[in-house]
């Protein structure tokens, strides 16, 4: 079993035994989402949010074929600059653990693990989603089927702002993942607040949004609840701006035929450099927000025993 397969730090264990709060944070944020050393600082920084909020952190990694559930931080300092570190999706835990090889994972990956380690709450930045030409490519990340697949609640800032949203919360609703919004009915735009979609459920504190869990896992085991959460007003970048960035590094990408894991990474880079750092700016402040709210749900949600 993959509970079997995972290291967790004394830290975490003795907080998952004793029923105290963590909070998962996945690992691809900071090996191919930001470059050094501002991968390694946000993460840091991330990990002293959710202390803040009441929770222990658990940053999740494949080291050397081992599932590493917290890490230290001379394993941060490895993540952050190495270019041996795999990406890795559920699909790729077995291969990454038999090859003892180093991955860091994604959203899917991050989730199975948080969920056979027994974390219920898991801190992102954006979701993988429905491609803009998934009509065509089937393109769809096997981050929305995991939403799923796994009892815990994922702190987002909506999809990654280059995809299809309206798409992506059809197949949400189609797969029967419960969607809430934090402080308004607009399903955000990862950089911006208002993707234009409207959300049925909104949510206004940490509290509502655990009982509403506890009642889910009593009522409809077995599957997540996805809570968006946008980003600050401050950080964010109007959408009309945001917009012509993401068309203009999608083109870019298209031209070079980028495709697969390295898609992602490829556009945040390119979508960095035309806005002139703006997005990794943004990019950092709502990571560090949904982990705040991440650790006050998983502070309320400990109180539900």
């Amino acid at each position: 079993m993959l509970k079997d397969l995972i290291n967790t730090t004394a830290e975490v264990r003795d907080a998952l035994s004793e029923g105290r709060p963590v909070v998962a944070l996945e690992s691809t944020i900071i090996s191919h989402g930001m470059p050094y050393p501002t991968n390694r600082e946000t993460a840091a920084a991330v990990e002293g949010i959710v202390r803040e909020a009441g929770a222990v952190p658990a940053t999740i990694a494949i080291l050397d074929g081992k599932i590493r559930v917290g890490i230290t931080a001379e394993e941060l300092e490895f993540l952050s600059t190495s270019d041996t570190i795999k990406k890795a999706c559920e699909r790729d835990i077995p291969f990454i653990v038999a090859g003892k090889l180093c991955a860091a994972t994604t959203v899917s990956a991050t989730l199975a693990i948080a969920h056979a380690a027994g974390i219920r709450v898991f801190a992102t930045g954006g979701i993988g989603a429905v491609g803009p030409d998934a009509s065509t490519t089937m393109d769809i990340s096997a981050d929305l089927p995991a939403l799923g697949r796994y009892e815990c609640i994922t702190v987002c800032s909506g999809a990654k702002a280059f995809m299809d949203v309206a798409g992506t919360l059809e197949f949400l609703e189609t797969q029967g993942i419960p969607v809430v919004v934090y402080g308004t009915d607009r399903f955000p735009l990862f950089y911006s607040l208002d993707s234009g979609e409207r959300v049925d459920w909104v949510m206004e504190s940490a509290g509502e949004i655990a009982r509403v869990f506890a009642i889910q896992v009593a009522t409809l085991p077995g599957r997540g609840l996805l809570v968006a959460n946008p980003i600050p007003s401050e950080s964010a970048i109007p959408e009309s701006e945001i917009r012509k960035a993401i068309d203009s590094a999608l083109a870019y990408v298209a031209e070079r035929k980028i495709t697969g894991k390295a898609f992602t990474p490829a556009v945040l880079s390119r979508i960095a450099e035309i806005t002139g750092g703006r997005s990794l700016t943004a990019n950092i402040a709502l990571i560090r927000n949904n982990a705040r709210l991440a650790g006050e749900i998983a502070a309320a949600l400990a109180l539900q025993k």
